[in-house]
């Protein structure tokens, strides 16, 4: 799955906020169900079922009129959940010493895969410590990237969730 396009992007955001929830991102690609248009949706005191079921149907209506999607497709709108996907400067920042995976869409320093602790974000990258080594990760050439949950003691990362 890779992040939608900013067409698909100025279509899905305006609907989840006038809605009242925090948009964090969106993924297009092939799933196991085929075709899948995933939506992360969030809130202070986090995301139910409910919530979910709340803006697909308003999602979904919208999406057919706009019509930005000329393929068949399932929506998806779920929580970021523990593995809390990243998408933005705003979101990398937040992991600040916390474990990430980062699939590049471009190749930094011969390599497409990273798991490391994030360092510092600036200038529309992310700098990433793995091994030793720190790698500068283009933001906008970051395919699919999310926190590594560290489940055994008790704690997820800055996103607000305990």
């Amino acid at each position: 799955m890779r992040r939608v396009s900013p067409g698909i992007e100025t279509v899905i955001e305006p609907v989840v906020s006038g809605l009242g929830y925090e948009y964090v991102g969106a993924q297009f690609g092939q799933a196991e169900n085929g075709q899948t248009l995933r939506v992360f949706i969030d809130t202070d005191n986090g995301v139910v079922v409910e919530d979910c079921v709340a803006v697909s149907k308003q999602l979904s209506a919208v999406l057919d009129v706009e019509d930005t999607i000329k393929s068949a497709y399932q929506l998806e709108v779920s929580s970021p959940g523990i593995d809390r996907p990243l998408f933005s400067n705003e979101h990398f920042a937040k992991q600040l010493k916390e474990t990430i995976k980062a699939k590049m869409a471009v190749a930094v320093e011969g390599r497409r895969n990273f798991k490391g602790r994030v360092v510092e974000v600036k200038n529309d990258k992310v700098v990433v410590e793995v091994d030793g080594i720190d790698y500068a990760l283009p933001i906008g050439d970051i395919e699919e990237a999310h926190l590594v949950a560290n489940v055994g003691s008790g704690k997820r990362g800055k996103s607000g969730a305990k």
